[in-house]
């Protein structure tokens, strides 16, 4: 064989190996935060992974400090804070929602499902109805980004 086929066989090799990449190599990397005590949050960090996600986990007893510097409003907290690709994700948000926004890519500061719902991905109990995910940005009324 000479150079020049040995060359284009390398290159070819090269881009066959690129075509079989890992599908988590393209996994949207998130950075959930949550309090040391709440378990629901890493429940919440296990079923966003089973949907494809890769998701770091850092806990942090000042979780309230990190919200106030990236500006959400205490009325759309959830349990826990994730960080995605320049977005703030607030509380048990479904994979489907998020998604969405990832894919949308709209001028917000990001999205949440507020407080704790029962039976919201992650948390135990019997849903009591849709799950409404909120805009997070900084309007005083609350818009709704995406329903089930």
């Amino acid at each position: 064989m000479n150079r020049r086929a040995a060359l284009a066989s390398l290159i070819g090799l090269g881009f066959v190996l690129v075509s079989f990449r890992s599908p988590k190599a393209s996994a949207p990397q998130m950075h959930l935060v949550k309090d040391p005590n709440c378990g629901c949050c890493t429940d919440h960090a296990a079923y966003l992974q089973a949907h494809g996600f890769a998701v770091t986990i850092e806990e942090s007893t000042d979780l309230d400090q990190i919200r106030r510097q990236r500006g959400i409003p205490d009325h759309l907290a959830g349990c826990h804070s994730i960080f995605v690709e320049g977005y703030v994700i607030e509380g048990h948000v479904p994979a489907a929602a998020i998604r969405k926004l990832l894919a949308e890519r709209p001028a917000i500061k990001g999205i949440a499902l507020p407080g704790m719902p029962p039976g919201s991905p992650g948390m135990s109990g019997t849903r009591e109805g849709p799950l409404l995910v909120l805009v997070i940005d900084d309007g005083i009324m609350p818009r709704t980004f995406w329903s089930d």
